[in-house]
């Protein structure tokens, strides 16, 4: 009776047995000539038996060829090769700057999924709120952006005429985005909206730790509520997104204020109502310029040196008792501003919050309570922020419609979770490799990646007619789970080999019951 063959996967699992093949080695030579170029090329062909190989490998070294290689690449007609390979320089050829522009970053796998990981969060705490994801183009119209901004916003502008003679800019937030979408949708969208989004944004300012050039920000709105409900519901959703990351309240809180306590300031000194959107944009610069500047701005724009003075004081209160004292219980300001730190209580999160009147946020357009989340130690620029802004449609030419929302940035958190020790290892994971032992069976294996693809299944298929001694580092590179092999015996009875790459348990499984 004759002997049976082992399978090949049995001789790749357990290497051994790979003793029965024998060496073989032989060698030929041809030449070859064209009227353009004549070489000599000697191979060497090596079948021979190798610890992580149950196959027969052909080896081939190419001699004496340099002449070719040059006359190939001197006569070839193009296409893409498969390796990298710079082509022929001249003297006026300049080596290209590889950093990406001033301001701006790459994002090569590792970072990817970081970023990936943390917009999951973003979409996830949206989702688990009820809200609609919606995007609007990284390139608007730039007087979108400069009707009621604020004057930094303008001066940060990466904007420029088109080729139409249109003046665009990329956009530097994205709420003006979602007003005009709001205005372009008008009656065929009910109200209230709660949408979300997580978008580029570009402001040509000055870099800092945790600010670029560039940043992606995540969005959440509530347009047609006007109740202070919605800036409740608001600040939950971020505390949710703080604890799902690792957060707590004794590393972050939010500053909490509103713009209607400086509109009770102004209006005893009958300050113009169009100069408050101005007041607010310098007010806002308190912890970033020194105190006399602020003074003497507030000045250049038309406010009093006595207001300007009881301004200041009002700015430095940090008790909603000490402002409820200087300007009475009867305001709209300090009845807004109970009325939250009562539903604080409600949501959960009331020890994250402290009252600080200096908070009113750098967009012109805010008109009611302001927030923005802050780094406890120190040592980082604010987190997020956001507000009430019920008269930013009317700027558009629309009817107002009360909203609120906030803006969240994807560049401050990832300095702060880096200086908690928070970050996530974020390891590439693949479900299977999986590889042909013999390059006939290529195909075979492309049919059994397609088939784990089909049931949901991960597969990194190899390309090429690798050694065993690759697959395997290469599977330890991506965290492979179990090595597929596509063997020619096993093939021929519709089988594969399997390795847990885990506990090294192996056996052999039925195509079809394979998943």
């Amino acid at each position: 009776m004759p002997a049976t063959p082992l399978p090949s996967s049995f001789l790749v699992l357990q290497p051994h047995f790979n003793l029965y093949f024998k060496p073989l080695f032989y060698s030929f030579s041809h030449q070859l000539s064209s009227p353009s170029l004549s070489f000599n090329c000697t191979c060497r062909f090596s079948i021979r038996r190798s610890p992580f190989s149950p196959t027969t490998r052909l080896h081939c070294a190419l001699s004496q060829a340099t002449q070719a290689e040059s006359a190939s690449d001197n006569t070839s007609g193009g296409g893409r090769s498969g390796a990298l390979s710079p082509g022929p320089l001249t003297g006026d050829v300049q080596k290209i700057d590889v950093n990406p522009p001033k301001g701006t970053r790459d994002f090569p796998p590792e970072d990817m999924r970081l970023r990936s990981w943390l917009f999951n969060n973003f979409k996830e705490v949206s989702r688990l709120y009820g809200f609609e994801e919606v995007d609007f183009p990284v390139l608007e119209s730039e007087a979108l952006f400069t009707r009621k901004a604020g004057e930094e916003i303008k001066d940060q502008l990466y904007c420029f005429e088109d080729r139409g003679n249109r003046r665009v800019a990329l956009r530097p937030e994205l709420t003006p985005s979602l007003a005009r979408l709001i205005i372009q949708k008008g009656k065929s969208v009910s109200l209230p909206l709660k949408w979300f989004t997580v978008g580029q944004c570009w402001r040509y300012e000055r870099m800092t730790r945790g600010r670029r050039r560039e940043h992606y920000q995540w969005n959440m709105d509530i347009i047609g509520v006007p109740e202070v409900m919605a800036e409740a519901e608001l600040i939950s959703s971020i505390v949710t997104l703080f604890k799902r990351i690792g957060i707590t309240e004794s590393d972050v809180g939010f500053k909490v204020s509103s713009r209607k306590v400086l509109q009770e300031v102004l209006k005893r000194y009958s300050i113009p109502e169009n100069l408050f959107g101005k007041v607010c944009v310098i007010i806002d610069k308190v912890e970033k310029i020194p105190l006399d500047e602020i003074k003497k701005e507030l000045k250049a724009a038309g406010v009093s040196q006595e207001a300007v003075e009881e301004l200041l004081e009002v700015l430095s209160i940090k008790s909603l008792t000490e402002l409820e004292e200087r300007l009475g219980s009867t305001g709209e300001a300090v009845a807004d501003l109970k009325q939250l730190f009562a539903l604080a209580e409600n949501f959960g999160y009331r020890e994250w919050l402290q009252f600080d009147a200096s908070v009113v946020r750098g967009l012109a357009y805010y008109t009611g309570i302001v927030f923005e989340g802050f780094d406890r130690e120190g040592k980082l620029r604010a987190i997020c922020g956001g507000g009430r802004y019920d008269r930013l449609f009317s700027t558009f030419g629309a009817d107002d419609i009360p909203a609120c929302g906030f803006g969240f940035g994807d560049a401050v958190i990832v300095e702060l979770l880096r200086e908690k020790g928070l970050l996530p290892e974020l390891s590439l994971q693949v479900g299977n490799i999986v590889c042909a032992l013999d390059g006939d069976l290529q195909g075979a294996a492309a049919t059994v990646a397609r088939i784990l693809r089909d049931k949901g299944q991960s597969v990194d298929l190899v390309l090429e007619n690798k050694p065993l001694k690759w697959v395997f580092k290469r599977a330890s590179r991506i965290n492979a789970q179990r090595l597929v092999l596509v063997g020619s015996s096993e093939w021929q009875r519709g089988m594969v080999g399997v390795k847990i790459l885990a506990t090294g348990e192996q056996y052999e499984v039925k195509l079809d019951d394979l998943n």
